[in-house]
């Protein structure tokens, strides 16, 4: 295809999704009302809750949303490490250099000039609402007041995207509306763009400022018109089209496919996610506005009922402000009634509502996975057992939300900034990678509060061994030999989170172990030739008593 068929097929893509964009607006409205612009226009300085009665479905996306961060991507501590994809290659020279690399990669996702964590927090969000977010990752490298070539993330608006999965149910081609300045989009693409884009940037006062509508197209390079050695190599295209001018920017092919879009949970027959907490969460958000209103306006008419006057009786209007005076006609008879009264209000139906909105809020903390989030607390009176039994209990019903997310959110993300970082040369030359290494794939794992509690097991387990084997000698003094206690040490150091450099490698230990061997031997050899010595020192004073002639 070439850039213009490409963008109609951009626009198809675009216009199909207007239902979602719908959808998306609804699920905005009452869980992320920052973000309820997709099938309308704000305005800067519109108030963006000012249709909600209560902000308690608000607050819900919030937690889940910082939940997302806290447990994908704790602070102040490295959350992510890079591992060969053969477990068995990793030696201890290939450990000192993955650690070393995933030190240099934390140090650029984490530059201020990468802004990480903005994108990762407004995604964050994304991802607890619509169930799918969409982050570009990019090397800078003409950005001088930045400090030079750097990672650059961005989160975007998911009304802009737009993408379709390939036959390997994977996202394929990827499009982004962008609506830019003409002044901007001759800066950032100079000698590029169109001639009446260039005469608009180049103008004074607001034609500068002039929005260009543009598409950014990733496609996978087969899909391009491109030849072999024009790709070279590279699976993808970028391609920037001006769709207001129908002129093609810039089209090059590449190694990243720039976006990463992160899925939660998606059904077949669909290339767009959901959250299922926002989803199923929808009737409840509703219903909780629906109740507080009503509880709002009956709590209004008790502390301010509305009142009763009697006909051509009051002579001013109803003053029921503290202070107020209402007049009322001298000559009225007030065994007739009272010319001004309130209208009797029963309240007894209340508590009964309170407690209908504290069943539905908590329902709703349910739906958003916020009971599964606490780790428990341990009692005083609780044994070791127990302490176990509630962290398996904690294990079981949060591992299965936050492990696909690591895999498909911060995984995704590494990857790519992985590739973009090995490309630019931030981990040095491929030669200097070390031999087990070389050839071999990468993956990531990581590290969370919650894989701190699984790993942190590999040591009670050990520790629980060191009890079973002390007791078992006591039968047996052959049963140490059943634990591999080198391999169980390193595994139990490993949960501890002791650093690789704290350790020696296994053939340092083995070399160290010789040594001992040998110093051992050698000094056995020295304590039997010293044992001889005096044997046979004593055997020959023996000689000379024997010898002796009598006296």
């Amino acid at each position: 295809m070439n850039p213009k068929a490409l963008h109609e097929l951009g626009e198809n893509i675009f216009e199909k999704k207007g239902q979602l964009n719908s959808l998306h607006q609804e699920l905005a409205d009452h869980f992320y009302p920052e973000r309820a612009d997709f099938s309308l226009q704000r305005e800067i300085g519109d108030e963006f809750a000012d249709h909600l009665m209560t902000s308690y479905p608000v607050l819900v996306r919030r937690e889940l949303a910082d939940q997302i961060g806290t447990m994908l991507r704790p602070s102040g501590q490295p959350w992510f490490k890079i591992v060969p994809e053969d477990p068995e290659r990793e030696d201890h020279e290939a450990k000192t250099w993955l650690e070393a690399s995933s030190k240099i990669q934390r140090r650029a996702m984490y530059d201020p000039a990468a802004m990480l964590g903005r994108t990762t927090k407004e995604g964050d969000n994304d991802y607890s609402t619509f169930g799918q977010c969409a982050i570009s990752s990019e090397v800078v490298w003409d950005n001088e007041q930045e400090g030079g070539p750097h990672l650059l993330h961005r989160c975007w608006h998911l009304r802009d995207m737009a993408w379709q999965e390939n036959r390997f149910g994977k996202i394929g081609n990827r499009f982004r509306r962008w609506r830019v300045s003409a002044r901007e989009l001759a800066q950032i693409f100079p000698g590029k763009v169109h001639a009446s884009v260039e005469r608009l940037a180049t103008g004074s006062g607001k034609r500068a400022f002039t929005e260009v509508d543009v598409m950014h197209m990733v496609v996978e390079a087969d899909l391009y018109d491109l030849s072999e050695k024009e790709r070279k190599g590279r699976p993808w295209v970028s391609c920037y089209y001006d769709a207001t001018n129908r002129h093609t920017i810039e089209s090059l092919p590449q190694w990243s496919p720039t976006y990463v879009i992160p899925r939660w949970q998606t059904v077949s027959g669909s290339q767009y996610a959901h959250s299922p907490a926002a989803i199923v969460g929808l009737p409840d958000a509703r219903l909780i506005q629906a109740m507080t209103r009503t509880l709002l306006e009956v709590g209004e008419k008790i502390a301010n009922p509305p009142m009763i006057a009697t006909d051509e009786v009051v002579r001013s209007d109803v003053q029921i402000f503290p202070g107020g005076i209402t007049w009322v006609d001298r000559d009225y008879d007030e065994r007739l009634g009272d010319a001004l009264r309130p209208i009797t209000l029963d309240s007894r139906g209340v508590p009964i509502g309170i407690d209908m909105q504290r069943d539905a809020r908590q329902l709703l903390w349910a739906v958003f996975y916020l009971n599964k989030l606490t780790l428990p607390q341990r009692a005083p009176e609780m044994t070791a057992f127990e302490v176990g039994q509630r962290i398996q209990e904690y294990i079981r019903g949060a591992l299965p939300l936050f492990e696909p997310m690591e895999s498909d959110y911060n995984g995704q993300l590494c990857e790519l900034d992985f590739e973009l970082l090995r490309r630019a040369g931030a981990f040095g030359s491929p030669r200097d990678l070390p031999r087990s290494l070389q050839g071999e794939r990468v993956n990531f794992a990581f590290m969370s509060p919650l894989h701190d509690v699984i790993e942190a097991q590999k040591t009670q387990k050990f520790m629980e061994a060191g009890a079973l084997i002390a007791q078992a000698t006591q039968l047996d003094p052959s049963a140490p030999a059943a634990l591999d206690v080198g391999i169980a040490l390193r595994e139990a150091m490993a949960g501890a989170g002791i650093p690789t450099k704290w350790t020696r490698s296994e053939q340092a230990v083995r070399q160290a172990q010789a040594r001992k061997e040998a110093e051992q031997n050698t000094q056995k050899i020295l304590e039997g030739l010293k044992t001889g010595g005096e044997a046979a020192k004593n055997i020959a004073g023996a000689s000379a008593l024997l010898n002796a002639p009598a006296a």
